[in-house]
């Protein structure tokens, strides 16, 4: 599947919410000859998709599949979600750290990993008007921005912990900060605060999230290259191949070759589009102060 059958559009939450969100974003595919897209999500922070259309049927690797809802929500993820996409209609709303702190009441580490209806899952019950909302609007990109942009804004609040979850996040996206000892300092917070606030709003341990973002670094510049080796663009924090080849199967369940090997008709695609209008392939190297005014052509 080509370019041609994929269009993304890129909108910038309120400036009053920077910050708290990747992007928001539309996305109509049509695959050839009425078939179905599979591919891969790689792991990233909680998000909430919408679809307007026919749904997909998506799984975490290794578990249970999830079929037929219009309302897909996702924790934090340290690993894969294959799903399979017929031709549809969907909003995304990328949750970043401080976005589920102040959105999510759940505590993130409840959710992390987990793939859920939105429309069934008590912890989603929020989303469900706006669902509504966007499946009842006419079918106008700008209109359905600005209802994400109403309900969010609407729903805003003060948050105690803002500052050190901005902080933390920054750090964490900073490729010169390699374990969690830097990241404390950085912070200037003790390891104890650290290790309870990464798990209450990023779900995951500060250990666990760098591990995350250098094999993520890795593999959207492999992505963005034209897949010319896996050598040519490996973190420089990885202590060897090896070291990288472990590291990868534990986030995607499978090697960088057999990786390689795949079709990625939707990732490729969205990544390159996302790259080019929000100068970020992927969330989870998106730095949470950047807001983002563009979007892309219609």
């Amino acid at each position: 599947m080509g370019a041609q059958n994929l269009r993304a559009r890129f909108f910038a939450p309120p400036a009053q919410l920077a910050g708290c969100f990747t992007s928001f974003y539309y996305l109509e595919i049509d695959p050839v000859a009425g078939g179905r897209a599979e591919d891969y999500l790689h792991p990233e922070w909680g998000n909430l998709r919408f679809f307007l259309g026919p749904t997909p049927r998506a799984e975490i690797v290794g578990r249970e599949a999830l079929n037929g809802t219009s309302f897909l929500a996702t924790g934090p993820t340290c690993c894969p979600i294959r799903f399979r996409m017929p031709a549809t209609r969907m909003w995304g709303v990328g949750l970043l750290p401080l976005g589920w702190a102040k959105f999510m009441a759940a505590p993130a580490y409840t959710l992390a990993n987990c793939l859920n209806d939105g429309l069934r899952h008590p912890a989603y019950a929020s989303f469900v008007p706006l669902h509504h909302a966007l499946r009842q609007a006419p079918a106008n990109d700008e209109l359905q921005a600005q209802i994400l942009s109403d309900f969010f804004l609407a729903r805003d609040r003060p948050l105690k912990a803002a500052s050190k979850i901005v902080a933390v996040h920054e750090a964490l996206v900073d490729p010169e900060v390699g374990n969690c000892s830097e990241l404390a300092e950085r912070c200037s917070i003790s390891t104890r605060t650290l290790e309870r606030l990464c798990a209450r709003h990023f779900g995951f341990s500060p250990h666990l999230l760098l591990r995350r973002q250098r094999m993520m670094r890795t593999l959207s510049a492999f992505m963005l290259s034209d897949r010319r080796t896996w050598s040519q663009v490996i973190d420089l924090h990885y202590t060897d191949h090896a070291h990288f080849t472990h590291e990868f199967h534990a986030f995607m369940r499978m090697s960088p070759s057999e990786y390689a090997a795949l079709d990625h008709p939707v990732l490729a695609t969205f990544m390159a589009e996302r790259a080019r209008v929000l100068g970020s392939p992927v969330q989870t190297m998106d730095r949470p102060a950047t807001q983002r005014t563009a979007t892309s052509p219609g």
